[in-house]
């Protein structure tokens, strides 16, 4: 089942509305989404632990989450 925008913003907290819409957009489900968070968060750690590398809907959604360089300047 997709992601509704308020079901983005429990799961990720306050976030821009173009991100929300874009997630949406992705038809992602809530555990796709909270896989995307948890190795946007903590991929060497998910890594460590032997899983697999993200793809399809959660990679799309790490894409997304993640700060753009230019960003962090």
């Amino acid at each position: 089942m997709s992601l509704s925008a308020k079901e983005v913003m429990d799961l990720l907290g306050p976030v821009d509305e173009v991100l929300v819409t874009e997630i949406v957009a992705t038809g992602a489900s809530r555990s796709e989404l909270a896989e995307a968070w948890a190795w946007v968060n903590s991929d060497e750690a998910l890594v460590g632990e032997g899983r697999h590398l993200p793809s399809g809907r959660v990679a799309q959604l790490i894409d997304l989450l993640e700060p753009d360089d230019e960003d962090e300047l």
